[in-house]
């Protein structure tokens, strides 16, 4: 697979010491330096509060840790570690900004490209950008990279983003789902988009229903002072599961660019119906998990985790059944649930096509089940399509569902980057198509707003689950009562 290197660059981390740009920037840096896409004049800046000792060392344990032993090269290791540099900056205060300008240099290279990743508190955001346009770090070379969540509600990520728009024109601006970075999820364009035979029967007409589940087996993993003023709602379903969303649900655009992608996106936000108070009881449910175990061992419940409060009422568990006003999408129920703690560790897609209108094979010929497309974007990335087939042999017509199935390890036989990989080059690139535009995001919170609106009229706590199961029985309810069931490849075994 070749491999094309980007423009030099600057890379300035922010939140450097950090446990994502430790588990994911940093590593998703070097796998790049290794594959030959990073220039030997680029640069990486990490950014802290305070000083570190011996930053270098850090990191290398950090990839050591992160990055597989096979994959791990000594030279490349140490050309990496030669690139990286600590600058301790204050973004609340002016102290330290000048080493940074020092540290930059000038920038008269008029290929340098530098990017500002902010993998900070949301509330930090503006006040970054606002000291990066005071010290003249902000040209029109600069991009700026915003890790999820934009605020918390909708006048929260408004504010934000004047604040960035302020110092950054919105061309500059990369808001990252890591999700778009996902090479199943790019697939999705490809299947949909550059085969004729999906694109004909993917509306109401075809389609009985659509199923998007994101389970993390994880807990809050240290993460319970913010997880407990986030919930699912607002740290997965907002940004992962409505993006997931769109681009199943979206037009064709009329080419494969930025924003023409983003402007068909912006259409299925818009075309979301509201979840109100009247409606929030039948379509949403709540879980909270309470203790259990995973993979044979006990975990802990949400209540006592660490920096969770006694009485929280925060949400790890999400399930919504939502309708999209279109004329593609009339009548089709979108079922999405997300949640910690689950069963198993799974991200997918399922497409469930309608049964075919009229059965000519006799009784004895066994029972027909509906097609249905199965895209899993992790583990084990996948397409799956079940059809009906008849078994070998005589004795005459026995039908049996089979999986056609394309394997992404097996068929191409070759390492994936990881979705930070992708998109981190892109951002040097400056191609946005796989980033969030500001109206999207808006748009996300204003309808994620009316559920969140809804919940606290209501007052009701979530449903209790216990950790290692599907979630609250309430929410297999959610969908079962529609005559439907949530796919499950373990049970059902295609």
């Amino acid at each position: 697979m070749a491999v094309l290197s980007v423009a030099p660059f600057d890379f300035v981390v922010f939140g450097g010491t950090g446990d994502l740009a430790q588990r994911k920037l940093l590593p998703a840096l070097f796998m790049r330096d290794r594959d030959g896409q990073i220039t030997p004049d680029s640069r990486i800046f990490a950014l802290s509060r305070r000083p570190v000792p011996d930053f270098r060392r850090d990191v290398e344990h950090a990839l050591r840790e992160h990055v597989s032993e096979a994959e791990l090269d000594a030279g490349v290791l140490a050309r990496f570690l030669a690139r990286l540099e600590h600058v301790a900056v204050d973004a609340t205060s002016d102290d330290g900004w000048p080493d940074l300008v020092k540290a930059l240099g000038d920038g008269d290279d008029p290929r340098r490209v530098r990017v500002h990743y902010l993998a900070t508190s949301p509330d930090l955001f503006g006040p970054i950008c606002e000291a990066l346009g005071r010290y003249g770090l902000a040209d029109a070379r600069t991009r700026v990279v915003l890790e999820k969540p934009i605020g918390h509600d909708l006048a929260s990520a408004r504010r934000t983003n004047d604040q960035v728009n302020a110092v950054f024109d919105e061309t500059q601006i990369f808001r990252i789902d890591h999700y778009l970075g996902k090479e199943t999820v790019q697939n999705l364009l490809a299947l949909r988009f550059a085969n004729a035979l999906f694109e004909p029967l993917w509306n109401a007409s075809a389609i009985d229903h659509v199923q998007i589940t994101v389970a993390e087996k994880l807990g809050v993993e240290g993460r319970g002072g913010y997880y407990d003023h986030a919930g699912a709602l607002r740290d997965m379903v907002q940004n992962h599961l409505l993006q997931l969303l769109c681009l199943v649900a979206m037009e064709p655009p009329r080419v494969l660019d930025n924003e023409a992608v983003r402007d068909e996106k912006i259409k299925v936000l818009r075309a979301l119906a509201p979840i109100t108070r009247e409606s929030v009881g039948h379509s949403t449910v709540r879980g909270q998990y309470r203790a259990g175990a995973i993979d044979g061992q006990s975990v802990r419940g949400y209540l006592d985790e660490q920096s969770v409060g006694e009485q929280s009422q925060t949400e790890t568990f999400v399930a919504l059944k939502l309708e999209l006003k279109n004329w593609r999408w009339a009548g089709v129920p979108f079922y999405l649930r997300t949640g910690k703690r689950l069963q198993q560790k799974v991200s997918e897609i399922v497409i469930q096509f309608r049964p075919v209108p009229h059965r000519i094979f006799p009784a004895d010929a066994g029972p027909m089940q509906a097609n249905r497309l199965v895209i899993r974007l992790q583990p084990d990335e996948h397409i799956r399509l079940l059809m009906m087939t008849k078994e070998p042999g005589p004795g005459g017509m026995r039908l049996k569902a089979a999986p056609l199935n394309l394997s992404f390890a097996e068929t191409f036989k070759q390492r994936f980057p990881d979705a930070y990989e992708r998109l981190l080059m892109d951002v040097v690139r400056g191609n946005p198509t796989l980033f969030m535009r500001r109206d999207e995001v808006e748009a996300a919170w204003a309808w994620s707003g009316t559920i969140l609106d809804a919940w606290a009229q209501a007052d009701e706590r979530p449903r209790p689950y216990i950790a290692g199961t599907w979630g609250p029985s309430q929410a297999i309810a959610l969908i079962e009562r529609d005559g439907r069931t949530w796919y499950d490849e373990t049970l059902e075994g295609v």
